[in-house]
């Protein structure tokens, strides 16, 4: 069934609609608008594919949000979770105590994680990593009798969680307007977008290495003695798919080696394979001295994140550093453990990975640009592995942006959302991040409606006149 046959709603239906209008505050949302036109209920998935109460089938084009990686309904996932919630349903690792699952999927996280990032922290989520970063970068600085290092620098338009700690580290103005004042120790500098923010005839190279140096900027401008660490997603991802030029990271290391500032490279998006590798440091040349990540640590089956940590920082806390006080009630759940181990034994022993990098992301990439790239909307598209986001644009030639009241990436969803394709907006910016198990078939099959929705899309900005 497609957008244009309307099943009527069934009564559990429309039951669930009222109670989710009288009582449920979603994540990001204007309540208000959307009680006006009621939420779309999601009743079941498979796969790349999720339908909803009215039997509308989509294609996930996000991967729930990021996240589910494995696609949806894996059996193994859930056989998992049902025996160990039978063995051991919950107990905490807060009493001088472990538990199998939380031991082991330290231990593969430490396997799997380049350098030296041989110890673990758990927590929840995300955002509840980032804090994690925030406490134990500045802790690790004071154990090594240095307090006055606090200072954490991180990038316009970065996305690093929505809890207080996560919305003053990352760089969403939207964010920072609402519940002031954030944290104080945050600084940001400038993002590396060359499409949208280099000088005319800028070359990519030299636009990175002038990103690059806003860091060195702002470390001279705050005290290289007063910065603990340099925050960022290999590639931004809420952000709208920035993917930094070449030489960027590499310059933004040798500046963080150069005052001996701490590194954190923030996988909450890129890790378990998005990329192509299993993180999107390996891809990017990235050696961080702690690495945040979550999503696809579980394919989203569980809620369940990780801060690996480096020798450095590690052994600092573990020698010297005594108790840390933090922590979640949550941190390494033997259930979500087990779920995250069963994940990743399924990305290995499939061959999941190695395929987004050899096989369905260069394909992937390379449909976008040769199908995609030739819409009159689409002014640029970069992306690397299962990951890709596009600027849509009122002139390629010579470039020009929508207005900032003018919401071309809302419209383009919106008729996503009607023609089977769950594909997100970043203001302006379109962005895909499909299963990792989807083939060049259901590529195509993708690409074909992105085609018709981005029809759609001109259309309705050339009736609002915005074209």
């Amino acid at each position: 069934m497609n957008s244009t046959t309307r099943a009527p709603l069934s009564p559990e239906c429309t039951e669930t609609q009222a109670r989710d209008a009288q009582h449920h505050l979603h994540p990001f949302t204007d309540t208000k608008a959307l009680n006006a036109k009621n939420a779309r209920v999601i009743e079941r998935a498979k796969g790349i594919y999720i339908w909803d109460s009215e039997g509308n089938r989509m294609i996930d084009g996000m991967a729930g949000l990021w996240c589910v990686n494995l696609g949806y309904g894996r059996p193994e996932l859930a056989e998992v979770a049902a025996e160990q919630m039978n063995q051991l349903p919950y107990y905490n690792t807060f009493f001088q105590t472990t538990t199998h699952p939380a031991a082991k999927l330290a231990e593969q996280i430490a396997a799997l994680t380049p350098g030296d990032l041989n110890h673990v922290f758990f927590a929840n989520s995300g955002s509840e990593a980032i804090d994690t970063v925030i406490r134990m970068v500045r802790r690790y600085w004071e154990v090594v009798g240095k307090p006055w290092r606090k200072i954490l620098i991180s990038r316009e338009n970065a996305y690093h969680g929505s809890t207080l700690g996560g919305v003053s580290l990352g760089g969403m103005g939207g964010m920072h307007a609402q519940g002031t004042p954030m944290l104080p120790g945050i600084e940001h500098i400038r993002q590396p977008y060359w499409y949208g923010e280099a000088a005319e005839g800028q070359s990519e190279e030299e636009f990175a290495l002038e990103c690059a140096k806003a860091l060195e900027d702002r470390i001279l401008e705050v005290g290289p003695d007063n910065v603990a660490a340099f925050v960022g997603e290999p590639i931004q991802g809420a952000g709208g798919v920035i993917v930094p030029p070449p030489g960027y990271w590499k310059e933004i290391q040798r500046i963080c080696k150069k005052y001996d500032i701490l590194l954190v490279a923030d996988e909450v998006i890129c890790g378990f394979g998005r990329t192509g590798q299993w993180f999107g440091s390996q891809t990017l040349g990235i050696e961080p001295d702690l690495m945040s990540m979550a999503k696809g640590l579980s394919s989203g089956y569980q809620p369940i994140s990780a801060v690996a940590v480096g020798d450095r920082v590690a052994n600092a806390l573990i020698e010297d550093g005594g108790e840390f006080n933090h922590g979640f009630t949550y941190s390494g759940h033997p259930v979500a453990a087990a779920v995250a181990l069963e994940n990743i034994r399924i990305l290995r022993d499939e061959g999941i990975i190695e395929k987004v990098g050899a096989d369905t992301g260069p394909y992937f990439q390379q449909q976008l640009r040769e199908r995609v790239g030739q819409h009159p909307l689409v002014g640029h598209i970069e992306g690397t592995g299962l990951v890709a986001g596009m600027a849509l644009v009122k002139s390629k030639e010579p470039k020009a942006f929508f207005g900032k009241d003018q919401d071309a990436g809302t419209v383009c969803r919106d008729h996503c959302f009607s023609n089977g394709l769950v594909m997100r907006a970043c203001g302006n910016r379109m962005v895909l991040s499909p299963p990792l198990i989807i083939s060049r078939e259901q590529i195509d099959e993708m690409i074909d409606l992105i085609l018709v929705c981005l029809d759609k899309t001109e259309a309705s900005l050339k009736d609002l006149d915005w074209m």
